[in-house]
């Protein structure tokens, strides 16, 4: 995969060098608004079972309006191209796992380690927080069995206007009493 690898430099480097405005405007506001470190990094698996740290900006704050803007359209997400560069993560693929299970407990998912996780991926832009976990990983492993540059880039394109128009708040909807007799 020499060629998905050569996307995913040169196109986080574009993306780095294009965004860097974005970026430092979001490394100022997390920095202004709360104290802490800017960066969060977070312990996940990669490509062959390999932690790696993944960086994400701060959004300690739930309430704070940094923070929902920079959750709401997945620009907290960002700093991850940083482990694109550095090979840790892809620009697509499946979603990174969080270490705990051994490669042998996995089972299916052991495909996953396969390649490298991704900034976005299929269930990224197939109704991400609406689909139950069952079909997310579905969504990872399908990735991994049909992968193709095309796939990618199709992905890439859907991604941008997924991340524009921002994660839906889904409220719950009102609980009506039921009398039972």
């Amino acid at each position: 995969m020499p060629a998905k690898r050569a996307v995913d430099l040169t196109g986080g480097l574009l993306l780095l060098l294009a965004l860097s405005p974005l970026l430092l405007a979001a490394t100022a506001a997390v920095a202004v608004t709360s104290p802490g470190p800017v960066l969060q990094r977070r312990e996940r698996v990669g490509l062959g079972g390999r932690t790696f740290t993944m960086f994400t900006f701060r959004t300690g704050r739930p309430g704070s309006l940094v923070s929902r803007v920079l959750r709401r359209h997945y620009l907290d997400r960002l700093p991850q191209l940083l482990n694109v560069v550095r090979g840790e993560m892809s620009l697509v693929g499946p979603h990174p796992l969080t270490p705990g299970p051994t490669r042998d407990d996995l089972g299916p998912q052991r495909a996953r380690l396969a390649v490298r996780p991704g900034m976005t991926g299929l269930w990224q832009v197939s109704g991400r927080s609406e689909m139950p976990w069952e079909e997310m990983t579905v969504l990872d492993l399908h990735y991994v069995e049909q992968y193709w540059l095309g796939l990618d880039l199709m992905i890439l394109a859907r991604t941008v206007p997924v991340a524009v128009a921002g994660r839906r708040v889904v409220h719950a909807a009102p609980v009506t009493p039921v009398r039972v007799a």
